[in-house]
Order: structure tokens, then sequence, then C-alpha cells
């Protein structure tokens, strides 16, 4: 191994499998050796017997759908209003000394705190789960953006000045093409925020939804169920970063020179 050498892709799926496949043996060499109690952690075999009786016997793949709808609902809400606000404040100083100390004071508020308040604003349907979602992706969305889009190269800028680009054409034709790249990762690491965020909104007031599922499973003592909706909502994260990663090498060739 060298620093930042990169390596096949080969390697680099065999490698990450192969934690996955440590972690299992672990695990189950932890619950089948009767080192832990079942009652604290389920082995893998009876986590996979009640995640089948979920998904066959009380429809939770409804659940695992209102979640998603959710996260998705509340991140793109957020992304559309941030996205052009952190392009602004990134390209136009003024705009960025207006509204900067306002999204730096608001994205340190954890976006659980809003909870009571968005209960009796908005009671406990999904206006209230999407709010939540919404206030913590927007503000990290505005701030990372800006700084994106802020850190252009000058010689870019100035460069195209010379040849002539105005005001709006070094932002359409400069400043958007170089931070495109990564906005997008931004936005690919915000998603993955915007699921913790979606579990809490759903631990309380909820009705569906795999946040809904894990509490009644507390207070089941099931440990199995628990362990299956935490392994769902990392298995849609990880294929949702797959492919966030896909569509960014095919929209952006270019970033990946260098890599």
């Amino acid at each position: 191994m060298r620093p930042l050498q990169p390596v096949s892709p080969g390697a680099r799926v065999a490698l990450g499998a192969s934690f996955f496949v440590l972690f299992v043996l672990l695990w189950s060499a932890v619950t089948f050796g009767g080192l832990v109690s079942k009652t604290f952690l389920a082995d893998p075999l009876t986590m996979l017997r009640s995640g089948w009786t979920l998904m066959a016997k009380y429809n939770f793949a409804y659940d695992i759908g209102m979640t998603v709808w959710r996260v998705l609902g509340g991140f793109l809400l957020a992304a559309v209003l941030a996205v052009p606000l952190g392009v602004l404040m990134g390209a136009y100083k003024p705009v960025e000394a207006f509204f900067e100390p306002f999204v730096s004071f608001a994205r340190y508020l954890p976006a659980s705190a809003f909870i009571p308040l968005l209960i009796l604003w908005a009671g406990i349907g999904e206006a209230q789960k999407l709010a939540v979602i919404f206030i913590g992706s927007f503000f990290q969305l505005v701030l990372m953006v800006a700084v994106s889009v802020g850190n252009t190269r000058r010689d870019l800028v100035e460069a195209a000045y010379t040849l002539g680009a105005g005001d709006r054409g070094i932002v359409t034709r400069v400043l958007l093409p170089s931070s495109a790249p990564e906005i997008a990762e931004t936005l690919r690491m915000v998603l993955g925020w915007a699921w913790t965020y979606v579990i809490v909104a759903e631990l309380i007031g909820a009705s569906s939804g795999i946040g809904h599922m894990i509490t009644d499973s507390q207070a089941l003592l099931a440990t199995d169920q628990i362990i299956f909706g935490i392994i769902v909502i990392g298995l849609i994260g990880l294929v949702t970063d797959f492919a966030f990663k896909a569509l960014n090498r095919a929209v952006f060739p270019w970033a990946q020179i260098g890599r």
C-alpha cells in the first residue's frame, strides 16, 4: 500500500465485501457462542427469520416505502432551495455576508430539537416529518455549496474576464461547471444525514415507517426486528450511495481525472 495510490475495481469490491463477511462471522460467534444473551443481541438467523415475518405478515414493505418517501421528499425540497442560495452566496460576497451568520447559527441547531414545535405547528402528520428532514438538511447544504462555489480557482475567473465574459457568464460558465462535481458530492453526503433525521422524526408520533417499527420492537425487547430495521436502512443507504457515485462519474467525468 502507498498513500493515495488507487486500487483496482476488483480489489475494491473484494476488500469491501471482506469487511462485511468478517463482521457477520464475529456477530455469529458472539451470539451462537452464547457470549451475549439473545435478549440483548439476536443472532443473524433469528434476525433474518424475523425480517421475513415482518415483510410477509406485517407489510413492512409499506413502512420502508413511507420512510424512503419522507427522506426523498424532505431532501429534495431542501436541495431545490439550498443549492441556488448556496451558489449565490459563493458567487456574490455581499449575499454571503448577509446570509452566512444566520446559516452558520442555524446549522448547529439539532433538527430533533424542533420536533416539539413542529408537532405543535403541523401536528404529527407528514408535514412534520418532512420539516424535520428539511431543517436538518437545508442549512448544511447551503453552507457547503457556498464553500464549493467560493473555492473556484481564481485564475479561471480571471481568464474568463479576459476573454470577455460578463458577470452572468462567470457564474454560469465558470463557477457552476467548476463546482458542480463537488456540489454533487455534497448532495450525496447530506442525503446520508437525511436518513438520521427521518428516523428521529419517526420515533415520535408516527404510525408508519422504519423508525416506528423500531420503536414498537424496542417495547417488546425484539432485538431481532430492531437489527433488521437498522440493516434495511443501511442497505438502502448503501445502494443510494453507489447510485449517486455512479451518476456523478457519468455526469462529471472530468472530475475523476487524477483520482
